[in-house]
């Protein structure tokens, strides 16, 4: 079996890589009947002497590979037809944008797995780059509140050289005593909560958090029954708001009413209550003058959220009174961070994370016969057909 970590060709360049050079050399170790080549590339996080020094292949041989490899959507022009792929598309929420890509896959014969849809037999996601969008989400979300009051300067996040360093950054600057409230406890929540320890801050208790005042900066982090209750006062059930979110209505202005800082890590499910809206975030209690949208949901749940901002120019202000784009240094403006590819910045701890769970997960079922269904789930293509379950985007595919 030949696997083959492809070049990433979609603009803006993406640094990152299923597999690290440590990680191929697991791959060979562990599975004798394993080969990995590398495909050249002078954008890659690591340089293809990385690879050739742990005794990788790097070659412009993808045609004779296997299974094809990568992060990002592959240019069709670059699709090999006949072959195994995965990367993320984009398209199993019909994003009219990638409707062409996933259309040649098809006729080019492409067995095609989406990195998005690998998951458990709960149906919970195996592989992601979650934790790191937390991990840069918060940092940025500090940085823009520099930048807004000229309290200090951070460094980019993508000029630094890893997590730790992020953290070392964060460590020399010094807060007020302000409250940050993070939302979600997934793999994004709990990335940007190892930010928040990692810097020293003190995390307290909801009912502490909303009550209280405090001499020092501290966060509090909040689940979904925290900031949505049930709109007839009934007890909430969080796997009831999961199947019936319709059910439920936003709690979340309470701790918009004390929170400086919001750094957004929650998932948003379709038919979900909005966090804020726009009136709520006219209302004279509403406090937070910052918003690290790391979910970055355009025009959703966190209203100030109007557009995604860009590594190269990250923060934006949000005129509260029109609705509409300020300069975000405006006394009355909300500053807000919405990078929507924030792993980006921080390719190299990204790739290796990214790269453990995909050799614990997926490459030990092309050796076991699949035993626990992880490719068949992950399969959205073969011989030319959507296959079974994600037949849901036949319309698509046809263009209806």
């Amino acid at each position: 079996m030949k696997f083959g970590i492809i070049k990433e060709r979609k603009n803006p360049p993406d640094r990152r890589v299923v597999l690290s050079p440590e990680a191929c050399k697991k791959v060979i170790k562990n599975y004798k009947q394993a080969q990995v080549i590398v495909e050249p590339s002078d954008i890659r996080v690591y340089n293809d002497s990385e690879y050739t020094e742990q005794n990788i292949t790097v070659a412009n041989q993808m045609q004779n590979c296997d299974v094809l490899v990568g992060v990002k959507e592959v240019p069709i022009s670059a699709l090999i037809p006949n072959k195994k792929y995965f990367f993320f598309s984009h398209t199993i929420k019909k994003q009219p944008y990638n409707r062409d890509l996933l259309k040649a896959i098809l006729e080019k014969n492409i067995e095609f797995y989406d990195h998005e849809v690998i998951v458990s037999q709960k149906n919970t996601r195996l592989v992601a780059f979650g934790k790191y969008a937390g991990i840069v989400g918060a940092y940025n979300g500090f940085r823009a509140y520099g930048l807004k009051y000229g309290a200090y300067n951070l460094p980019k996040a993508e000029t630094l050289k890893d997590q730790q360093e992020l953290i070392t950054q964060l460590k020399k600057i010094k807060l007020p005593n302000i409250k940050i409230v993070l939302t979600g406890k997934g793999r994004v929540g709990n990335g940007a909560k190892e930010m928040l320890d990692g810097m020293g801050l003190e995390q307290v208790g909801l009912k502490d958090y909303l009550n209280k005042s405090f001499n020092i900066p501290v966060y509090c982090q909040i689940d979904v029954l925290d900031y949505n209750k049930r709109k007839d006062g009934e007890r909430s059930n969080k796997q009831e708001f999961f199947t019936n979110p319709s059910e439920y209505k936003s709690n979340f202005f309470r701790f918009a009413k004390v929170s400086d800082i919001y750094i957004a890590g929650h998932f948003y499910g379709d038919g979900a209550p909005y966090l804020f809206t726009k009136e709520d975030a006219k209302h004279t209690d509403f406090k937070i003058k910052v918003v690290a949208d790391i979910s970055c949901d355009i025009n959703g749940p966190v209203a100030t959220t109007i557009k995604a901002s860009t590594i190269a120019d990250p923060v934006y202000g949000y005129d509260p009174e029109t609705g509409e784009e300020t300069d975000y240094k405006n006394p009355n403006a909300i500053a807000v961070m919405a990078v929507d590819n924030l792993p980006c910045e921080l390719p190299r701890d990204a790739s290796v994370g990214f790269g453990q769970s995909f050799i614990k997960h997926v490459i030990p079922a092309f050796f076991n016969e699949d035993k626990d269904g992880v490719l068949e789930r992950a399969r959205m293509t073969k011989d030319g057909k959507l296959t079974d379950r994600f037949s849901y985007l036949q319309d698509y595919v046809d263009g209806k």
